[in-house]
């Protein structure tokens, strides 16, 4: 049991807090911090030394920041006026080094969401009316661009960047350096810049208890959307798509595939170039 809980605030004296946060039990607030007015800080949330929560941003119960993060700051949207827009992180998630966090716009959603659990590394930007699910990783020196939406288990590694309005599906995996102009299937995996197609995200599968039936039908189910020399684009697709549904509309890890692809898009979807796989045996 954290041996913080329940005690009041710790709070460095060389750190700025407004008379307007709400500050919680058996929070550590280091030096040289400056905490914004309407800041909300759960119990036992960290924050190590000269951090920045600007106003309106709510960090949940045990989140972790690391020095020189900002969490909440103005969003960098020439539309921006000022409007009383905001950010949440979820509970214990962790913000390290260097990573800037915006709050919301009018025009989008107006709040910045983070979800539980998530690690944020170092270098790392997440802008303006980005929401991302439970435990996503974000691996040092990635950046995003507004409005992007990540799925709960998401992985993206290290660089990589991502376009505004991008979606990136559940426990997709977007591969370091990787430059990423439209969406990401639950489960896949893309590569390269500009990223591409490359398979189902094999790792997350078998580690998250996924059985090897079940992976071996997505496989084919993927195999079925996504031949060889297949054009995303092209009218067969939506044939394809159609096929891939009746087929296996008891599977509800493809039908979550499906949807995904039905669903409204800004960018359309990433795709498999000359039908260029990385393939394992998926079981």
């Amino acid at each position: 049991m954290d041996e913080r809980r329940g005690k009041a605030p710790e709070i460095h004296p060389s750190s700025i807090v407004s008379s307007r946060a709400r500050i919680g039990n058996g929070v550590r607030i280091g030096p040289w911090c400056s905490i914004g007015p309407d800041v909300e800080i759960g119990d036992n949330a960290e924050l190590i030394s000269h951090v920045v929560v600007d106003e309106r941003t709510t960090l949940g119960e045990g989140v972790v920041c690391y020095p020189f993060t900002t969490v909440g700051m103005a969003p960098q949207d020439l539309k921006y006026r000022g409007e009383p827009t905001s950010c949440i992180v979820g509970a214990r998630t962790i913000i390290r080094e260097n990573v800037t966090i915006h709050r919301g716009t009018a025009t989008g959603t107006g709040v910045t969401r983070i979800g539980p659990d998530c690690l944020i590394m170092a270098n790392s930007h997440v802008a303006h009316d980005c929401t991302l699910g439970r435990g996503v990783i974000i691996v040092n020196n990635v950046v995003m661009g507004g409005h992007v939406v990540i799925g709960d288990d998401a992985r993206i590694m290290g660089a990589a960047a991502l376009h505004q309005f991008v979606r990136i599906g559940h426990a997709a995996l977007v591969g370091g350096v990787c430059g990423v102009e439209a969406d990401v299937i639950p489960y896949g995996s893309v590569l390269g810049n500009r990223a591409r197609l490359v398979g189902l995200h094999w790792i997350w599968l078998r580690r998250n208890g996924v059985q090897p039936d079940e992976i071996r039908r997505m496989r084919q189910a993927f195999r079925a959307l996504y031949p060889k020399a297949a054009h995303a684009t092209s009218a067969v697709f939506q044939d394809r798509l159609e096929h891939v549904r009746q087929t296996y509309a008891d599977d509800a890890r493809v039908v979550e595939i499906l949807d995904f692809i039905a669903a409204p898009s800004h960018r359309g979807l990433v795709r498999v170039q000359n039908g260029d796989m990385i393939e394992s045996d998926g079981a």
